[in-house]
């Protein structure tokens, strides 16, 4: 990719961001009201339902506080983040601590799940506010919710069993994606101060596999332990490669057992394209953090894996779920595409370019980006289509609801635009 072509498309890219998405989910997903945030938007960002399911709280309050630091310090911004922080806060948590799944309108529990994506979305909202505001109050209550997401997860028979784990136990790819990169992020956002503790290769210290969930936690309430972080982050990518990724079968797994063996059935052959694609940025974002070029070639050999696994030779665009042993997947939904593992591979293809400077990853990065904005993009109403049929039409013209939020496609946009931009410097 040359130059002049990435500046045009990093242009393209902040057009997309800042006069169209993030306009559209100001106008229409502020409740002034009740606090937080409408998600439940139809084509024209009219409403058609009013509960408010948490995780997505977070992700919005995440967008913009992040626009505050990475964009623009806009007052508007900031103002936002904080009415989505503060729903959360007071509506959010029950009384035992974990997150609820879904809220009313005025923040009254509707759903608790087994999951603790309320709390991963939670963890990075508080982050990224914390840096925007520099205060070290929202930085401890995004650590203390750190620490709730790690104790769930580490704690045997916390959260109950999707299946009965005598009769067949396995552990899931999404979780330890998650844990990696709240992980990261906390470091990512930390104060300076924070930092200036760690050892010169957080690494190097003593492995916490198997760790209790309180030696997980910080020693002192409020005192970030960077390291901490860097062990958390270096025990999950060594699962994830050991136990998920399967060079044999040219395969990142949804479930395995928890040695990493097979899980016998459908289930255990189940790849989600998506989730390996972002997957891979997430630990070619650690790699480039930490200087570690052996690591990002690793993660960015994930992204060449999803690609050739999910992309569809027929009709093009990523395909949902895949069998990775040839059967006919089971999920009534594996032909559809969907917005976010098309905003997930546009990072990473282009994360993989810029960090390998290897012409497929450019070359792989112009097909998505080609088909994503032939599709998604809703040139009447504004935003993007989250659900299309295998041949690309419209499945529903909804912009959010449960699932869809102001979260993949701006993220999207933001980091391909940053990108782009460092592409075009270069």
């Amino acid at each position: 990719m040359q130059p002049d072509r990435a500046a045009r498309l990093r242009d393209l890219y902040a057009d997309a961001l800042l006069h169209d998405v993030v306009p559209f989910w100001m106008r229409h997903s502020v409740d002034a009201e009740c606090g937080g945030f409408f998600t439940q938007l139809a084509r024209d960002g009219s409403l058609y339902g009013t509960d408010k399911p948490v995780w997505l709280q977070g992700r919005e309050t995440w967008l913009f506080a992040t626009l505050f630091t990475q964009i623009e310090p806009r007052e508007d911004w900031l103002r936002l983040a904080r009415h989505g922080a503060d729903f959360l806060d007071r509506h959010c948590f029950a009384p035992g601590g974990k997150m609820y799944f879904c809220v009313t309108r005025d923040g009254r529990p509707l759903r608790m799940r087994r999951y603790v994506y309320s709390e991963v979305f939670a963890i990075i909202a508080f982050a990224a506010l914390a840096k925007a505001e520099n205060s070290p109050q929202r930085r401890r209550r995004a650590i203390e919710v750190f620490d709730s997401f790690v104790r769930h997860l580490r704690t045997p028979g916390l959260l109950p069993p999707k299946v009965d784990p005598a009769t067949r136990p396995g552990k899931a790819l999404s979780p330890l994606m998650c844990l990696l990169n709240v992980a990261n992020t906390l470091i990512e956002t930390a104060p300076p101060e924070a930092c200036s503790g760690s050892p010169p290769d957080a690494r190097s210290a003593p492995s916490r596999t198997g760790s209790s969930a309180a030696d997980a936690r910080s020693d002192t309430p409020g005192v970030d332990h960077v390291a901490r972080f860097e062990r958390l982050i270096d025990e999950t990518i060594d699962e994830i490669f050991r136990d998920f990724v399967k060079p044999d079968r040219n395969a990142v797994l949804e479930a395995v057992r928890p040695d990493g063996g097979p899980i016998d059935g459908p289930d255990g052959r189940v790849m989600n394209p998506g989730h390996a694609i972002e997957c891979a940025w997430f630990i070619m974002d650690v790699a480039r953090r930490r200087g570690d070029s052996a690591l990002l070639r690793r993660a960015a050999a994930l992204v060449d894996v999803a690609f050739e696994r999910g992309w569809d030779r027929e009709h093009g665009g990523l395909l949902y779920f895949v069998d990775v042993d040839g059967h006919p997947a089971t999920q009534l939904e594996h032909d559809m595409k969907l917005w976010w593992p098309h905003n997930e591979a546009c990072i990473a293809a282009l994360m993989a370019f810029r960090e390998t400077g290897e012409p497929r990853y450019a070359e792989m990065f112009e097909t998505l980006h080609a088909w994503t904005f032939d599709h998604f993009p809703d040139p009447e109403f504004g935003e993007w289509f989250g659900y299309l049929h295998r041949d690309g039409s419209v499945s529903t013209p909804i912009k959010g609801g449960m699932w869809k939020g102001a979260f993949h496609v701006p993220r999207g946009l933001l980091m391909c635009r940053t990108l782009l931009d460092g592409i075009a410097g270069a």
